[in-house]
């Protein structure tokens, strides 16, 4: 049997804990021939149900009972949101190292210029933008970027306008992720609305690696400084690089949520920008500092703190850190990609 029920419970599983709450006195031969099946069948789902904190053994010693049941499936779902928070850390983890292991490369190798194998160094914004627009030119299957930084600036839109919709209308598949951030701003919503009415596909996300276009899972740009742009980008070629910049486009993407999809909170009542934000300062970084991850100017970092620290009934920074402890909303923040 698998478990591939929603709480994590087999069908046969259900079966026996069901039949337990419903006749306790049975015991495991009881179970097997209440259920016409053999007591291995059922002491295996017996261990299973173990595992899960939803049996424990009664008191004579000889059977099995089962626990209440709001309580026992409360303790399976915390069980449950503890491992996702877990995977979802080591995800985080595994971005993070991943950005900064390319973005090293592209530094490292900076002051020998552009003849390494699978790199080219483009050491002005002009020429990103011409090797961008080469590349879109050439795509013939799939174009994938990241565009972090918070809504986008108007003239860079309009002028990517005419070749992206070139790009679409050639059948080249269009995938791009932008920060949450951007939900707010008029001007980058609509040209995202623009680009999926052409057969553009857009997600948000409250925070993002780093800037990068993968070009057929052949060809990727990223900035040799993921904080300042104006340093130039590289252009790489490497197969392993490539593929390991399209593994880390394609977590960030399964996470992320399309644009024309509603805002949702959480169990504890906060949005994925919430929590990004409750880890970011947890981190200890700066209000300043964590708009910018955020792609949100400083006010609204703050008026997002001023908000949640009502909704804790917190009157300080510091009371709002021992309510966040007390809430578990710290780790509901964990629980976020970023």
């Amino acid at each position: 049997m698998t478990a591939g029920g929603p709480i994590g419970l087999d069908a046969f599983g259900e079966a026996v804990y069901r039949a337990m709450l419903l006749h306790p006195d049975l015991d495991t031969g009881g179970l097997a021939g209440h259920l016409d099946s053999t007591e291995a069948e059922v002491g295996d789902a017996l261990d299973r149900l173990a595992d899960l904190a939803l049996t424990r053994p009664a008191s004579c010693g000889t059977r099995w009972r089962a626990v209440n049941p709001e309580r026992g499936l409360a303790t399976l779902l915390a069980h449950q949101e503890a491992e996702e928070a877990r995977r979802q850390r080591e995800a985080e983890r595994s971005r993070a190292a991943m950005a900064g292991l390319i973005a090293e490369y592209a530094s490292i190798h900076a002051p020998g210029g552009g003849d390494q194998r699978g790199l080219e160094l483009l050491a002005s914004l002009d020429q990103v933008r011409d090797r961008l627009i080469q590349l879109a030119s050439d795509a013939t299957a799939e174009v994938l970027a990241f565009a972090p930084g918070g809504p986008q600036p108007a003239p860079v839109m309009e002028a990517s306008r005419a070749l992206d919709q070139e790009t679409l209308e050639r059948g080249v598949r269009m995938r791009t992720v932008y920060q949450d951030s951007v939900r707010n701003d008029p001007a980058t919503v609509q040209y995202a609305r623009w680009l999926h009415g052409l057969g553009g596909a857009v997600r948000t996300t409250p925070t993002l690696p780093l800037r990068m276009i993968v070009v057929d899972n052949a060809t990727a740009i990223v900035p040799i400084d993921p904080d300042d742009p104006r340093k130039g980008a590289a252009l790489l070629q490497s197969p392993g690089v490539v593929a390991a910049l399209r593994a880390l486009f394609d977590q960030v993407w399964e996470h992320a949520r399309p644009l024309g999809e509603s805002p949702q909170r959480d169990p504890r009542g906060l949005t994925g920008q919430e929590r990004e934000l409750l880890r970011l300062l947890a981190e200890g970084l700066t209000d300043e500092r964590a708009g910018q991850r955020l792609g949100v100017s400083l006010r609204t970092v703050r008026r997002m703190m001023a908000d949640l620290m009502i909704r804790m009934d917190a009157r300080s920074r510091f009371q709002a850190g021992i309510q966040v402890a007390a809430l578990g909303w710290l780790e509901a923040a964990e629980d976020a990609p970023a």
